[in-house]
């Protein structure tokens, strides 16, 4: 129990968190039932905000950031789970209100633990992260509504060539989707087209003049972008379509009006990966495990070890990462 480890802990320094590499204890974890040793975990727009410093992710210090891990049970208080037993955890509260997965060893509540789906590797958990299973959660939306079918109408992603949108693309285009990819970086569009999508639009045409109602064009979109882009997919959504909306890089306001949901019928699906109940968590990794693309997922990552994180950071919030990050942590 006197082994050390390393963790990227967030610490207030004169009334603002920063991030540092620390040496810590198991006996320094918190006392939750599950002791996981963690071998990989990932980089999303929230662990760059919290990682940076430019956003407050954690409402309590110290805390270890990183909100999603993949790893193997050490040991468990909890009959649910046995050492040796190969986990994912997404969510939460991971980095926020919980330490997450930047360090080597985590202690974890038992009901936060999904076990991994045999089709992955505890490397390619990490892949799809929260990321992409906050994708196949708009995917299972999407389709739970009925507003999509495969073959009949488009289906647009936003922010495609991030990792929501990446994955997103790559989940619609396998499960049989015409799918339209959003993005401003026109040297993002083999990528894309790689992964299964058809056509593209520049990110400024979603995000310009706001018209209430405008040409219909899309059976059911998935966004990461919010503000003004989600106002318009919405005035663009082909009556009784929907939209799945699960990020805000864009802003957090929707200034938009009605007209969409009560003229067209058109759904905003609001789309929460953190606190979502396991019936959904595991119903997303099934679809990930079925339609997800392994040589595809391959072409969307990079992994890094967890030192490079505080340059990573900084990079995903200039929106110069493509794809989906694996942390390596041991």
């Amino acid at each position: 129990m006197s082994e050390t480890f390393t963790a990227l802990m967030l610490e207030d320094v004169e009334g603002k968190p920063k991030a540092s590499f620390r040496e810590l204890g198991r006996q320094d974890l918190p006392d939750n039932e599950v002791l996981v040793e963690v071998a990989y975990s990932s980089l999303n727009y929230k662990d760059g905000l919290a990682v940076s410093g430019k956003g407050r992710i954690a409402r309590r210090l110290p805390m270890v950031a990183g909100i999603d891990l993949a790893g193997t049970v050490v040991e468990s208080r909890s009959p649910a789970w046995a050492p040796g037993d190969r986990v994912v955890v997404n969510g939460w509260g991971l980095s926020e209100t919980e330490w997450g997965g930047f360090s080597r060893f985590q202690r974890l509540k038992p009901e936060w633990l999904i076990r991994l789906p045999p089709a992955f590797t505890l490397q390619e958990a990490m892949a799809i992260g929260t990321a992409g299973y906050t994708a196949a959660l708009c995917v299972d939306a999407l389709e739970g509504w009925g507003a999509i079918q495969p073959g009949k109408g488009e289906v647009l992603v936003t922010g495609a060539a991030g990792g929501v949108g990446s994955t997103a693309v790559s989940l619609l285009s396998s499960k049989g989707y015409v799918v339209v990819a959003s993005t401003g970086r026109a040297e993002t569009h083999d990528y894309l087209r790689e992964l299964g999508a058809t056509s593209f639009i520049d990110r400024t045409e979603l995000s310009g003049e706001l018209r209430p109602l405008q040409k219909e064009r899309w059976t059911g979109a998935v966004d990461s972008v919010g503000s003004k882009t989600l106002a318009n997919v919405l005035a663009q959504t082909v009556y009784g379509g929907a939209v799945a909306a699960c990020g805000l890089a864009g802003g957090s306001d929707l200034p938009g009006s009605v007209f969409p949901h009560i003229l067209r019928s058109v759904a905003l699906i609001g789309v929460d990966s953190v606190y979502a109940p396991a019936s959904k968590r595991e119903k997303a990794w099934a679809t990930l495990s079925r339609h997800l693309d392994r040589s595809k997922l391959t072409a969307m990552t990079e992994v890094h070890p967890m030192r490079d994180l505080p340059e990573l950071a900084n990079r995903i919030l200039a929106g110069d990462i493509r794809g989906r990050v694996v942390i390596e942590i041991g």
